[in-house]
Order: structure tokens, then C-alpha cells, then sequence
């Protein structure tokens, strides 16, 4: 029969006078103050805009060579190399820089420290579009897995972003998970959603599911139809309890799911102009859109006391994103 010596009874009183603590949560403000400085993360789509990731617009577009052209699909592209520019003209890079320095404005202006990408991967042409690129959940980050060759590599000059900024990494999308951040939206704080697509598959979804779920936060699933990419170019949160969707492009129950969680949809109409659900709200209620919205639906969010601030943005989103697109929020205030 062993007895316990001194030292082993000492020992043992230390470990139990000073005992590991699960409690608060790792995400819960008390714990990510003391251990990480701030409250990161978002827990919604819509609460005050504190801190957000972009990218201006660079040398990653002069990939795009004039004598690249696919007419039959009308851009220019090189599949061999991965990248693609829709429409008849190359990328208008003054334009371009001047339109994103005007929304990067718009959003010191409205509340929000805009930090950028330290370093775009060489010949990553959308870049600008930092929404895809990670995932801010309560308490840190996702870093998310890319579909195209094009964006393959948008991750590391973000994961370096983020860890020079002191953001906790909760997962980065590995595997054969694929996951954009267009494709994520929160509804409610206990309730987001997940398109599923070209751009996000099951595997990346269950993924994030397992972050989400340390949480309490429930995660939906909506299977985009044909070559749709992401939900942000169809539903998108405007104020703590209204979406701005687009019907036509969403499947049956997951309108009817809205209606169950008490969220007003405000719905798209023809007059409205392509991309017009792309918008930003910077906090309950107030939206950064880049224009076309008919007068129909305008009347709509003003009855809705939603008020619209418009951004020219056109020239950035040739390439394929808009406002929402091109902002990916790392901090946010808690509803």
C-alpha cells in the first residue's frame, strides 16, 4: 500500500487550490477582454460596425491581359492560369481605387476603424472582396477555404492580417471543405444560415457548424440553384429584425423560416438594378448601398424606418462583388 509523500500531497493541494476553469466561455466578453484585449467577433449581421477588413484595389488586376478574350462567355480569362474578368473592358484602376477609397470613407464615417489586407497574394485579382475570405463569429475568426484557383491563396495574407491584429483564429476550413463568406449570414444571434454551392459544399458547412455550435447558435442550410454562388447577392440582414431578399432565388421554407423567427423581408423588385441587395448595414437600420434602388422599395425601407446612404461603387463591382462583398466586418456590436 503507497503512501503520499509530502511533496505529492503538496503538489496536489496546488493543483486544486489553483484548478483549471472552464467557465466564462471562451467567447464570452469577460474572457476575451482579460485574454485577448477585446470583444472580437460578430454575433450578427447588423449591430454597430467597430472594426472592418478590406482591400484596396492594386497591381493584382494588371493580370488581366487585353488578349485573353473568351467571347463565347464574354470576359477575358485564362483557364489554364485560373483568373477571369467579366464584360467588354479590362479593370479601370484609378476608377476603381477612388470609388473603394470613397466607401472606406463612408464607414470611418459612419462609425468604423477600416483596417486592410497587409500584403495581397501576387495575381489575386479579387482580393477586394475580403467578405469571402473569413468568417467573424462571436470571439474570433473563421478562415475559410476558397472554391476557384483564382481566389486559392486570399487565406494567408488574411490568417497574417488577423494575427498581427491579435484576432483569435478559431478554425481555419481544412480538408476538402470549401466555404466563402458571401455564402454565411447571420439571422439572429442564435440563428445563421450557410449557402450551399460551388463555392461552399457540406463539408465546409459542418465545419463551421462545429464552431457555431460551441455557441448556441443553430445553423441553416440553403442549396443555391445552377451556377449561384453566394446568398449575399439574394438575402441580406438591414436592420435587427427586416432582410432585404430576393424571393425568386430563395427556396419556400426558408421564407417561411424568416416569418417563424419574426424577421420583416423587405423584397427586391424588377425596377431595382443587379447587385442591389449587395448593401452593408453599419448598424440597426442604416445601410450602405451603391445605388439602384427604385423608388417602389425605397418607399419601402422608409416605411420600414430604414434610411440609405449611397456609395458609388459600380467600377469596383465589374469584377464580380459589391458593397458586402468588398467589407468583411471583424467586429460588431452585440444585439
Amino acid at each position: 500500500m503507497s503512501i503520499i509523500s509530502e511533496n505529492e500531497y503538496r503538489y496536489n493541494m496546488l493543483i486544486k487550490t489553483f484548478a483549471s476553469r472552464p467557465e466564462p466561455a471562451f467567447h464570452a466578453e469577460p474572457e476575451q477582454v482579460e485574454v485577448w484585449g477585446r470583444h472580437w467577433g460578430c454575433n450578427n449581421d447588423v449591430g454597430q460596425i467597430r472594426l472592418v477588413l478590406m482591400h484596396r484595389p492594386g497591381n493584382e488586376l494588371n493580370i488581366v491581359d487585353p488578349s485573353k478574350r473568351l467571347p463565347d462567355i464574354g470576359a477575358f480569362g485564362d483557364p489554364d492560369k485560373g483568373w477571369y474578368w467579366r464584360g467588354d473592358s479590362v479593370p479601370d484602376l484609378v476608377s476603381q481605387q477612388e470609388q473603394h477609397d470613397g466607401l472606406a470613407a463612408a464607414l470611418r464615417e459612419e462609425g468604423a476603424e477600416v483596417v486592410y489586407v497587409d500584403e495581397c497574394a501576387p495575381g489575386k485579382m479579387k482580393t477586394v472582396y475580403t467578405r469571402d475570405s473569413v468568417i467573424a463569429v462571436d470571439g474570433g475568426a473563421i478562415v475559410t477555404r476558397m472554391g476557384p484557383p483564382i481566389r486559392r491563396g486570399e487565406e494567408l495574407p488574411v490568417t497574417r492580417t488577423l494575427g498581427k491584429l491579435g484576432m483569435p483564429i478559431l478554425r481555419t476550413i481544412s480538408g476538402t471543405g470549401l466555404l466563402e463568406g458571401g455564402s454565411f449570414a447571420f439571422i439572429t444571434p442564435k440563428v445563421a444560415v450557410v449557402a450551399l454551392s460551388s463555392r461552399g459544399n457540406e463539408e465546409g458547412a459542418r465545419q463551421l457548424e462545429d464552431v457555431l455550435r460551441t455557441q448556441g447558435v443553430e445553423l441553416l442550410r440553403v442549396e443555391l440553384t445552377g451556377y449561384r454562388l453566394h446568398i449575399d447577392g439574394m438575402f441580406v440582414m438591414v436592420d435587427a429584425e427586416t432582410a432585404f431578399v430576393n424571393p425568386t432565388l430563395l427556396p419556400f421554407w426558408f421564407l417561411e423560416k424568416l416569418k417563424a423567427l419574426g424577421i420583416r423581408q423587405i423584397e427586391v423588385c424588377p425596377d431595382d438594378q443587379p447587385w442591389v441587395i449587395n448593401c452593408l448595414a453599419v448598424r440597426p437600420g442604416r445601410v450602405l448601398m451603391a445605388g439602384g434602388l427604385s423608388d417602389r422599395t425605397m418607399t419601402k425601407f422608409d416605411k420600414a424606418g430604414i434610411s440609405v446612404r449611397v456609395v458609388p461603387y459600380d467600377k469596383v463591382s465589374l469584377g464580380g462583388g459589391g458593397i458586402h462583398c468588398s467589407t468583411s466586418p471583424l467586429i460588431r456590436d452585440p444585439l
